[in-house]
């Protein structure tokens, strides 16, 4: 899969731009704030019908302008498929496909694979556990449809048991036999998405490790690990005990809402005691994972974004990245950094054909 050209109108501090693509490594250069990552938001935005770095759509349009739009080619298994995704302020998003709007975003998801490794990734382990989760939604998603369907169902029923309870406690009420309704709903998605999340991890696990192995040469021993209520007992079961701390919170406390994953670097959690090198590392592995687990699911190279990859990461490292790249299992690729010279010295260690963006 390959993105052959990129247009953009009124998309962030681009007013009008367009560009034609290299298919193997396409780097974007230039000082801070001229829109380098803006770029690969918007290669990220075709895929995912959405921003990376600003969940709020009407704040991705240039300022003074009404509208944006991204326009982007792609030739896939010998078709070219043309994607467009629009946003007019006060309206609702489009995301077209060949000239025709998909009913739902969710139906696009996974058609376009792709992984983006950027500073901003670091949420991931500075962050609660809601960033985790995403992270390991956003990998099943993109080659499972029913996981995606189950999860949007869960989080529908979710609300609306929270609402419930939160109208018990305005009317000093309660009603076992509505929020057993809820609670059947919550057991039979959330049963299947906890099955699916472990199923997923023992394919991952692994891969990471190996990921990160090479890319810290074997000098650390690093964990991923799975928290979850329902690895204690039945979700239906735990809702039935702890409906009295629900009824005082005012909202669902048990749950596949609140599983998390545990990073660690020899046997100790990774944000109080991983350098930031390391860190950066773990990072990059859990990424390069995502798009080893994602090609074995959906037999396509997802697109690689690597969004100012060599912050912070020695020359050690950062050789590594560009070693792991530098093969055929990887499809096409695109980079932005500050310095246009380490980026060209970077590319140049790779035997692919590339293309330098000065922005």
């Amino acid at each position: 899969m390959i993105l052959k050209s990129l247009s953009l109108l009124n998309y962030k501090n681009f007013e009008s731009q367009s560009f034609a693509f290299n298919n193997k490594i396409n780097c974007f250069v230039g000082n801070n704030g001229v829109g380098k990552t803006n770029v690969l938001d918007a290669i990220y935005h075709l895929s995912f019908g959405k921003s990376y770095f600003n969940p709020i759509a009407s704040q991705n349009i240039k300022h003074d302008e009404a509208f944006f739009v991204i326009n982007g080619d792609y030739e896939k298994e010998d078709k070219t498929e043309k994607i467009v995704i629009s946003l007019k302020k006060g309206q609702k998003k489009i995301i077209k496909r060949n000239s025709k709007a998909y009913e739902r975003f969710s139906d696009h998801i996974g058609f376009l694979p792709l992984v983006i490794i950027s500073p901003a990734d670091r949420d991931l382990i500075t962050e609660g556990s809601t960033t985790r989760r995403k992270f390991m939604d956003s990998v099943i998603s993109q080659s499972d449809k029913q996981y995606l369907d189950n999860l949007i169902n869960y989080n529908k029923i979710l609300v609306q048991r929270n609402s419930l309870l939160k109208y018990f406690a305005l009317n000093n009420t309660f009603n076992a036999d509505t929020l057993e309704v809820y609670n059947k709903q919550l057991d039979t998605y959330g049963s299947i998405i906890f099955e699916k999340r472990q199923t997923f991890l023992e394919s991952f696990i692994p891969i990471f490790k190996e990921r990160y192995k090479i890319i810290s040469k074997g000098n650390e021993l690093v964990n991923l690990s799975y928290s979850s209520h329902l690895l204690e007992d039945k979700l239906e079961t735990l809702l039935k005990k702890s409906i009295n701390k629900d009824k005082a919170l005012q909202y669902t406390s048990v749950g596949i809402h609140k599983d998390d994953l545990i990073f660690e670097i020899e046997e100790h959690p990774i944000k109080k005691f991983g350098s930031q090198g390391q860190q950066k590392s773990y990072l990059i592995a859990l990424k390069l994972a995502q798009f080893d687990f994602i090609k074995a699911q959906s037999g396509v190279n997802p697109i690689l974004l690597l969004d100012d990859i060599f912050d912070k990461l020695d020359e050690e490292r950062v050789s590594q990245i560009i070693k792991l790249v530098d093969d055929e299992n990887f499809g096409q690729l695109f980079i932005s950094d500050t310095h246009a010279e380490r980026t060209e010295n970077a590319v140049k260690q790779v035997h692919q054909s590339y293309e330098i963006f000065k922005l």
